[in-house]
This record gives structure tokens, C-alpha cells and sequence, in this order.
């Protein structure tokens, strides 16, 4: 949901309240639960119910659902360094770091669309070729 850069390299932990408040002014609604991974052990945020991968206490079906969920995000960020060359940096300062990630996500967006097109259009093309051939059949 949010891509972006925080300059110098802090603990996960000191992120986490700032990255929540971003994702609530982008998604227009309140934040209320975050699902993380291990490197965000103690950490807790006013008002949101944090989830850690792994965690056993206190998890229901519907909670654990959301955490294994959770893990499908790990291939498209591995995806995102190898693919969307975001494993290396060619933009200089804070703002080419900023700027970087920002442009990395919209590139994986931009791949994603591009695919869904292809698919679409091919679909498209298998009903246009099998309604041609259906009226050349009835006409025969």
C-alpha cells in the first residue's frame, strides 16, 4: 500500500507509527490493526492492534488468515529488487532514495496493468475469433 524511503537505516520499530499515518491519509480511513514481522517485536502504536508473523497468543482463524496473508507481500517486494531494479539505487541524496522507491512501486503497478491488458486483449481476440467463426459457420 505505501512505498517510500525513510533516510538513514532505523530500526523497523521507530518507523512503524509515521508508516501507519501515511497509509491512513492515503487510504482516507483510520488504521485499526497491522500485520508485521518479527523485527517489529515491542513495538506498539496508540489505538492500533499490532499482529506479528508468527505470533500463537490470542489468534483467531479470521487474525491468522490476515497474517499469513501478510506473507504473500515477500515475493512481490523480492520481485520489486530484482525486477523493478529496486535492490540498487542510481538517483543521488535523500530525495533520488525517496524518489527511487516511489518509482520502483509504480513500475511493479505499471507491470501488473500491462499484464492484465495482455490478458484482456487475448481474451478479447479468442471471443472475436470464435463469434467470426460461428457467423462464417452459419453462413455455410
Amino acid at each position: 500500500m505505501l512505498a517510500g524511503r525513510v533516510p538513514g537505516n532505523p530500526y523497523d520499530g521507530h518507523t512503524l507509527a509515521e508508516t501507519l499515518e501515511q497509509a491512513a491519509i492515503l487510504s482516507d480511513s483510520a488504521i485499526h490493526t497491522a500485520v508485521v514481522d518479527r523485527g517489529y517485536k515491542g513495538v506498539e502504536v496508540p489505538g492500533v492492534r499490532i499482529l506479528r508473523s508468527g505470533q500463537k497468543r490470542g489468534v483467531t482463524r479470521t487474525l491468522k488468515a490476515m497474517i499469513k496473508r501478510r506473507s504473500a507481500i515477500e515475493p512481490v517486494i523480492g520481485h520489486m529488487k530484482s525486477d523493478g531494479k529496486l535492490g540498487r539505487n542510481w538517483l543521488k541524496g535523500r530525495a533520488g532514495d525517496a524518489i527511487h522507491a516511489v518509482l520502483c512501486g509504480a513500475g511493479h503497478n505499471i507491470r501488473l496493468l500491462l499484464r492484465w491488458l495482455r490478458r484482456f486483449y487475448a481474451w478479447t481476440m479468442v471471443l472475436w475469433v470464435a463469434t467470426f467463426a460461428h457467423h462464417q459457420h452459419a453462413r455455410a
